[in-house]
């Protein structure tokens, strides 16, 4: 019987992403659609609405204006927040790469085409069209048109920045928990409707703010800066089609108006709100649960598991995160492919549990490389083998036919003596002017500083007075409310990078691994009839309780920076990661205690491994416990 193909991994990941940009640009469609509704002249009641016309037309051209976003959205997204020591080290490194700079251009040609779109459809009467006859004159450039379009270039130059800043690149994956007492756990999915339902009012206001900020400052300031070169550059384009003046001069009278302000506001806001609400669906969309119609995405494959091991074990980020998610479902949530995991033992690779078990454990076992090599020195690059040498060629002459016995003739002439001034003086040469000029100039500053300068002003020329002063600005200036947060290291941030690695940091792939093998190990008690699982029981219970310790002793000693001037200790994603393997190691304790003998697990295997897995008791509740001090009596 021919053995079925075992498809990629990404024959099923693609088509779900795929179905989800689908749904993304449905929604940006019916946006698009209402906006476009706002450009109407609803001069025709029916026409002026109907989506076979001129509104399906403006909804597409507008459709077309977001679209590069979403594309921009599809192949800069990366699993994981940014991992940096502080903020203005990630604004250092992300300032020139490439793909901030294709972000930034990205939205500034989005907002060029959208602000061609929206002039091109206003009416005549609207007086925005880029040329204008006055009274049967020449062709004349209508200037408000150019206002219109530095404004929204502008716009789009200001969400460019903060699309980077704020890293709306990111996809942040689930992470699946354990099976509660009341029953299975049932799986939650998030429904991009409700997130966008929930985030409209916040995004509403913040486009409002973001479109009139950049508005006002537009209008008082930067177009006044820009209003020459962008009229030198707007008639340079137009004198191909148009005669047009030939001077570069603009004209006195500029289009400032609070009626063309609130305009411009306005085809800001509609440009942001399509750029937002596209934003947050994508996100939502991008990040769910690897599940179609409530199964496993792999179900659908002539061969499920060797498909996920596709996934698990492929190099790129995204589908072995997706495949690790995907996984987790599989042990809590899908009894028949976990129960095929276990019988699944004739591949050519080994059984589908072992490939399995090392893929999870050597993700467990990163958090514990990352915490054993932090803060030494990197391995020196493998030197290349050498050259294998080549014969030498002669470069003396032969040697010579005289009596090397003979005593050597004195030298003459000028450059012997030369020489021999010169040995003289590098065998002994005295002291340097410098030496001279040092020890005099030592004492003069000596007898200034006596002489002019107090005993508290002598106090501040210290060395450590010095540093003190410096540290002292330092922290004034990293306690300003908008410079020093960006210069400031904090215990977050520093830890994170430390355990969980750079550029990106995924909480969700060592703690899903965590997941994997302790529900895997548990449930092997009742589904594994040949017993390859309990050979592996007794590692994955050592390695938890030794990550858990060495996590626990690193994020406890980890020092806190002087910049971070909170000084709070907290990091969720490393309590998040601390909790998944607590919580597998206690029910592998649980589970497993009474074939601890077999498994080959001492006393004191079991008991550090209970000790690694209790929970830590918060301090208030610590604090409740003690018991109240004496009071005094009188």
């Amino acid at each position: 019987m021919a053995v079925p193909r075992r498809a990629p991994y990404k024959d099923f990941l693609q088509p779900a992403l795929q179905r989800r940009f689908a749904s993304t640009v449905g929604v940006l469609l019916g946006l698009a659609y209402l906006e476009s509704l706002t450009l109407s002249s609803w001069k025709s009641f029916i026409w002026s609405w109907f989506p076979i016309g001129v509104p399906g037309i403006r909804t597409l051209g507008i459709f077309g204006c977001a679209l590069p976003i979403i594309i921009l959205r599809i192949a800069h997204s990366h699993l994981g927040r940014r991992t940096s020591a502080s903020p203005i080290e990630t604004l250092r490194r992300e300032v020139t790469s490439l793909a901030t700079i294709e972000t930034v251009l990205t939205y500034m040609i989005s907002a060029w085409l959208f602000s061609q779109f929206y002039l091109f459809s206003l009416p005549e009467d609207a007086n925005l069209s880029w040329i204008t006859y006055q009274s049967g004159d020449r062709a004349r450039l209508n200037e408000r048109a150019l206002f219109y379009t530095v404004h929204l270039v502008l716009l789009g130059l200001v969400y460019g920045i903060i699309h980077v800043a704020f890293d709306r690149d990111r996809l942040t994956l689930g992470i699946v928990t354990p099976k509660t007492e009341d029953g299975p756990a049932k799986i939650v999915r998030q429904d991009p409707w409700e997130k966008l339902s929930k985030d409209l009012p916040r995004t509403i206001v913040r486009v409002t703010l973001v479109s009139m900020t950049v508005g006002v400052v537009n209008y008082v300031f930067i177009y006044s800066v820009l209003r020459r070169s962008a009229w030198s550059w707007a008639l340079t384009f137009f004198r191909w089609f148009y005669n047009l003046p030939k001077s570069n001069i603009p004209p006195q009278s500029a289009p400032w108006s609070v009626w063309m302000l609130i305009r411009s506001m306005w085809a800001g806001f509609l440009l942001a709100l399509l750029w937002s609400i596209s934003d947050v669906f994508l996100t939502v969309q991008l990040a769910k649960e690897p599940l179609k119609n409530n199964l496993p995405l792999t179900s659908e494959s002539k061969d499920p598991n060797g498909s996920l091991l596709n996934g698990l074990m492929t190099k790129k980020a995204r589908p072995s995160a997706f495949a690790i998610w995907e996984l987790a479902y599989i042990a809590r949530d899908f009894d028949d492919r976990r129960k095929s995991i276990f019988e699944d033992i004739d591949r050519s690779d080994g059984p589908m549990w072992a490939q399995i078990y090392a893929i999870c454990i050597d993700k467990v076992k990163t958090v514990e490389k990352a915490i054993d090599e932090y803060g030494k020195a990197p391995a020196p690059a493998p030197q290349a083998a050498p050259a294998q040498a080549q014969p030498s060629q002669r470069v003396v002459p032969p040697p010579s036919n005289e009596d090397v016995w003979a005593p050597p003739k004195p030298a003459t002439g000028l450059s012997s003596r030369v020489g021999g001034v010169v040995k003289s003086m590098g065998t002994s040469p005295g002291k340097t002017p410098a030496e001279y000029l040092g020890t005099e100039a030592r004492r003069r500053i000596g007898q200034a500083t006596d002489q002019y300068l107090t005993k508290e002003q002598k106090e501040m020329m210290n060395p450590e007075h010095l540093n003190s002063s410096a540290r002292n600005i330092a922290l004034r200036v990293l306690s300003t409310p908008w410079i020093g947060p960006a210069f400031q290291q904090n215990f977050r941030r520093s830890l994170v990078k430390a355990v969980l690695g750079t550029p990106y940091a995924e909480v969700s792939v060592p703690v899903n691994a965590a997941f994997i093998l302790s529900q895997l190990a548990v449930s092997s008690l009742a589904e594994d009839r040949y017993g390859n699982v309990q050979r592996d029981v007794s590692t994955i219970i050592r390695t938890f309780t030794v990550v858990i310790k060495k996590l626990e002793k690193f994020s406890g000693d980890f020092p806190v920076h002087w910049t971070d001037l909170s000084g709070k200790r907290e990091c969720p994603e490393v309590d998040s990661l601390l909790e998944a393997l607590r919580d597998g190691l206690g029910r592998l304790v649980t589970a497993f205690q009474p074939y601890a003998t077999d498994l080959r697990l001492s006393r004191a295997d079991m008991r550090l491994a209970r000790e690694a897995a209790e929970k830590p008791v918060p301090t208030l509740v610590a604090a409740a416990q003690k018991p109240a001090e004496m009071e005094q009596v009188r």
